[in-house]
């Protein structure tokens, strides 16, 4: 099984992990999600959007400092012009990230599980650490579209480049929005990275415009609740709007090596000092 995992990451980009989870663990993590949406912030709303003129929330205070904290990100099509939500707070929700492997009971325990410890050493990782994590809700009629993209564009590391778990909630189909991922696209080096502003800490700036991916480039890869996507940090991936009526949540985290690779001083995400990049090995599940 490891062989293949590896064969198929180097071949294609990602690995499909069927079974990764259980109906009944994937549920415990979807209500975990829901309950995030009853405690939503008294402050303004950040919209997370990919479709938005060069990525209006990678420039706020809000964003760039969520490397170490719980916060919440809407979708643009749950408010309206004022900022007001104008759909129930249950599915007014983007994602919630970045740190909940860190800092929320739940996730932190999946994340650091024997589970991952084992995959870590099946991709021959030697001190893997996650870097970031994110609660996706893609939620019905107002999940949005993700833009053909590379992680690594994002959190950049070389000579190893990160790898993505993303674990399906739910069964993840065409209609609600699974990935589709441009296979081998992994080979074809970083087309475009962000960058933290050096004038501005609170700000991000792309070094090329947005790269142009013909739409032949992509293969849809539906998976059933409970399957694990690995992802690597270059293969160009996206997912389209959910305009269906069934949801489809992911709880998805980025692992780096940290031994003998570097990991970029300008990716906007830091290792801090309340978001340590912790070994998974050798990291308790529990808080």
């Amino acid at each position: 099984m490891h062989d293949t995992i590896l064969n198929q990451l180097d071949r294609d980009g990602f690995a499909v992990v069927e079974g990764f989870l259980r109906d009944a663990e994937c549920e415990e993590l979807v209500a975990a999600g829901l309950e995030l949406t009853r405690r939503l912030p008294d402050t303004p709303p950040t919209v997370f959007s990919t479709t938005q003129p060069e990525h209006e929330h990678l420039k706020g205070k809000y964003f760039m400092e969520s490397n170490d904290k719980i916060s919440y990100f809407y979708e643009k099509d749950a408010l309206d012009a004022d900022g007001k939500l104008q759909v129930d707070p249950s599915i007014s929700l983007n994602k919630v990230g970045h740190a909940l492997h860190l800092l929320h009971p739940i996730f932190r325990c999946y994340t650091y599980s024997d589970r991952v410890k084992a995959l870590c050493r099946a991709l021959h990782l030697a001190e893997p650490a996650v870097v970031q994590s994110m609660y996706i809700y893609k939620n019905p009629g107002v999940g949005g579209e993700v833009v053909p993209h590379q992680d690594i564009s994002y959190l950049h590391t070389e000579p190893i480049s990160p790898i993505g778990f993303w674990i399906a909630l739910e069964d993840a189909t065409i209609q609600n929005g699974c990935l589709w991922m441009a296979r081998g696209s992994h080979k074809s080096g970083v087309h475009r990275r962000m960058l933290r502003s050096p004038g501005d800490r609170n700000k991000c700036i792309y070094d090329k415009p947005a790269p142009v991916y013909p739409e032949s480039s992509f293969t849809p890869v539906p998976v059933s609740k409970g399957t694990c996507i690995l992802i690597h940090g270059n293969v160009v991936h996206r997912s389209a709007a959910n305009r269906s009526a069934a949801s489809r949540p992911a709880y998805t985290f980025h692992v780096v090596e940290k031994k003998d690779n570097n990991y970029s001083e300008d990716n906007w995400l830091q290792e801090g000092e309340n978001a340590p990049f912790l070994n998974i090995y050798t990291t308790s599940q529990m808080l």
